[in-house]
């Protein structure tokens, strides 16, 4: 009888160590998980550094439209596809963090990298800096990022965009770092960015709104719609974009208009 109860309670301490070790490994596991720059390095399209299309040649306003977003959508998916990985990593070192683990050298890696991409300044490792990045390291509507394009390119028939894949309107301040704008204002130093592929011109317009201050409105309607559960729409960041141009209010109007109006061109899911 003695011997049955020391073989029960032996067997006994043999389960629950053995549930201990296995919740233990899973939480080094969760914790562990590999984090590392790869994962984003998603391969770019094999039209990334083709010619900008003609976009002049169409002569039916719908076809050309269609061809445009069919142009633009494929790299706009691709930089999202990105950003995602890159907010997964973000809530595995979150957690890590939580628990109080340390970062390998894989994940300190990637942790510097993404506070560098979306200038994330601070002193201390604490909380603020993980809720920035969950805040600033976020997807943007596609339907946003192809009216956008629309607007700032003219359909993609723009100088910048045939010339520099700049679909967007996009600034850079060193001399000869892109086309210098034939009514620049006198004593200005900006140029319009110029890009060697699709892929550069689409990825620095997706950063600059995840981390610029200028947009700080729009990813502040973005944290609360994705807090209370709510649906984070193009019609709804749109409004997010007073400061894109000097146009403020009639430009965000615009954008609305023009999702209204285009959506049903763009080959989305709806």
């Amino acid at each position: 009888m003695l011997k049955n109860l020391l073989t029960a309670l032996v067997i006994l301490l043999l389960v629950v160590t053995f549930i201990v070790v296995t919740q233990q490994n899973h939480i080094d596991k969760k914790n562990h998980i590999v984090v590392n720059l790869k994962a984003f390095d998603i391969p770019v399209l094999g039209t990334d550094k083709d010619p900008v299309p003609n976009f002049n040649t169409y002569e039916n306003v719908i076809d050309k439209k269609k061809a445009f977003f069919a142009y633009l959508l494929p790299e706009v998916k691709r930089q999202n596809t990105i950003i995602t990985i890159e907010r997964q990593a973000v809530v595995t070192l979150f957690e890590a963090y939580k628990v109080g683990k340390t970062f390998n050298e894989s994940q300190s890696t990637v942790f510097e990298y993404l506070v560098t991409k979306y200038t994330v300044q601070f002193e201390t490792l604490n909380d603020a800096v993980f809720d920035e990045l969950t805040t600033k390291v976020d997807i943007i509507p596609e339907a946003l990022v192809l009216v956008q394009g629309a607007i700032e390119s003219g359909w993609g028939t723009s100088r910048f965009a045939r010339q520099g894949y700049n679909f967007f309107g996009l600034w850079c301040f060193k001399e000869g770092c892109g086309f210098v704008p034939k009514q620049r204002v006198e004593g200005a130093v900006h140029e319009v960015a110029k890009f060697n592929d699709l892929s550069h011109a689409v990825m620095t317009y997706m950063r600059n709104i995840n981390r610029l201050y200028a947009y700080e409105e729009l990813r502040a309607l973005r944290l609360s719609h994705q807090t209370e559960n709510k649906p984070v729409t193009a019609e709804l960041l749109a409004n997010g974009l007073i400061s894109y141009s000097e146009r403020g209010q009639e430009y965000i109007d615009e954008l609305l208009d023009m999702l209204r109006v285009n959506k049903k061109y763009m080959g989305l899911q709806q």
